[in-house]
């Protein structure tokens, strides 16, 4: 039986380098694979020169590939659907699927169970207020595999927490959920390492004490 994986890890874990690897591998042994990203993630996309924009899943050591795009409002069982006409489908993979919803999660779900389609999600768990994304708290709660991709922070503990900076390399601990950046605004760090950052601004105890 199929299941719906989710693999998540800090910035800097090569989650996209493995959902990459894993279309490789099925693409190798002659399986077609369905790569998806949530449009919400454009910093990697190609504009080609008739004005088509090409979705482009990238990782920080250099792979990519394109990828569908999708909305926020968009079907994956519609998607799915369409895809599989033209050519039948293996395997599901979604890079950055912390963005997904969570009627988008369900039909993942869905696909898995009812259609018999393995889908493997890479993502990030939490943003940078160490707060879940809506997406992923939904895959946390459904999957059938949950897999931590583990990664250190510069003094050596395990990186959990995505703190975001600003352009003068201050951490900030305020702003909307959903900022795209990469190396230049986000960084992967353990908690010790991220409270104390907080706390060199004077802000820990309102920012970790509040809902």
């Amino acid at each position: 039986m199929a299941k719906l994986y989710f693999k998540f890890g800090a910035m800097g874990s090569s989650k996209t380098a493995q959902a990459l690897m894993t279309k490789f591998n099925y693409e190798e042994k002659d399986k077609h694979v369905l790569l998806v990203k949530p449009s919400t993630d454009n910093r990697d996309d190609v504009t080609d020169e008739t004005g088509r924009v090409h979705t482009i899943v990238r990782s920080r050591i250099g792979l990519f590939q394109e990828a569908v795009a999708i909305t926020a409002g968009d079907s994956m069982r519609a998607l799915f659907e369409n895809e599989n006409r033209r050519t039948p489908l293996d395997v599901i993979i979604v890079d950055e699927a912390q963005f997904l919803t969570v009627s988008q999660v369900n039909e993942l779900k869905d696909l898995a169970d009812f259609s018999d389609i393995p889908v493997l999600c890479f993502g990030l768990r939490t943003d940078f207020q160490t707060k879940m994304f809506p997406g992923s708290k939904r895959l946390l709660e459904i999957a059938d595999s949950i897999t931590e991709i583990k990664s250190i922070c510069r003094c050596g503990r395990k990186a959990t927490v995505n703190a975001r900076f600003d352009g003068s390399g201050e951490i900030i601990t305020e702003g909307s959920q959903v900022l795209i950046g990469g190396n230049d605004r986000y960084v992967g760090m353990c908690y010790k390492c991220y409270v104390r950052l907080i706390e060199e601004k004077g802000k820990s105890k309102e920012f970790l004490n509040r809902d």
